[in-house]
């Protein structure tokens, strides 16, 4: 089959391309990157109202959650023997007072220490022994969020994950019960009481896992501060007093491997 090779120039250029890429027949859509780069494809796909593009991701980043988390076979075998999966999208709406906006998550929604360990991981050179020393660097700069849930009650977390995938953060599975075509995503909390609590989180979530976690299709918030957000390892930020719906859209995207 012909391939084209369309290297990225700029932040955002992935969702360009995949977005031109899905307007035309039903193309294989591959990203060779991380989770960032490959969550760009998967928004451009969805920017295509209707679209019937296939895609898939030859794990070429740091953590590489996705690919970990969803893969039966290499990538070559999975294109040949051309099965494709239907999986499910987190979909993050923010309604910031009239302004509203959107993104699509292929693997997980993070607030809290999630997105700081992201910027320190940016921050810091890669190797498994200075990702671990800057993961534990984040506790020192880590302030809770706080919510409103739907019913009005306020709520104080220093962890607060919506999951579609079972591993994140390269060394840590989350849970041992979802699955990424569901309808369901996990929600993984670790509520403000004390750095060792947070501590003892991040050593289970290395070690044996974090075991079963709470199953949803919709979560609906609202942010009393400012806040970073994490979004497949990519960091965005959120107003103050922001309306966050977090849901899933069953079997929207269309892969392979």
């Amino acid at each position: 089959m012909p391939v084209t090779l369309q290297p990225t120039g700029y932040p955002g250029h992935a969702r360009e391309l995949a977005a031109t890429a899905a307007a035309t027949g039903q193309p294989l859509i591959v990203a060779v990157s991380g989770d960032g780069v490959y969550n760009e494809v998967v928004n451009g796909i969805m920017d295509v109202e209707g679209s019937s593009a296939v895609s898939a991701v030859a794990a070429g980043g740091n953590a590489n959650d996705h690919r970990r988390s969803i893969r039966r076979m290499p990538l070559v075998a999975a294109i040949i023997d051309g099965r494709a999966r239907h999986l499910d999208l987190l979909r993050l709406t923010v309604r910031t007072n009239d302004a509203v906006w959107s993104r699509y998550a292929h693997s997980y929604i993070g607030f809290g220490l999630t997105p700081l360990m992201a910027i320190g991981l940016k921050k810091d050179k890669k190797g498994t022994v200075r990702e671990l020393i800057s993961v534990m660097r984040t506790f020192n700069s880590l302030e809770p969020v706080e919510i409103v849930r739907a019913g009005g009650a306020q709520e104080l977390y220093d962890s607060l994950v919506f999951a579609n995938v079972a591993r994140m953060a390269k060394y840590g599975r989350i849970s041992n019960s979802g699955k990424p075509d569901d309808g369901l995503f996990e929600v993984v909390s670790c509520p403000h009481r004390g750095r060792w609590r947070i501590a003892l989180m991040v050593l289970r979530a290395a070690t044996v896992g974090l075991g079963r976690q709470p199953r949803v299709s919709r979560c609906e918030l609202v942010t009393t501060k400012a806040a970073p957000i994490q979004i497949d390892g990519e960091v965005m930020h959120v107003d103050a007093n922001s309306q966050v719906v977090i849901d899933c859209v069953s079997h929207a995207l269309i892969t392979l491997g």
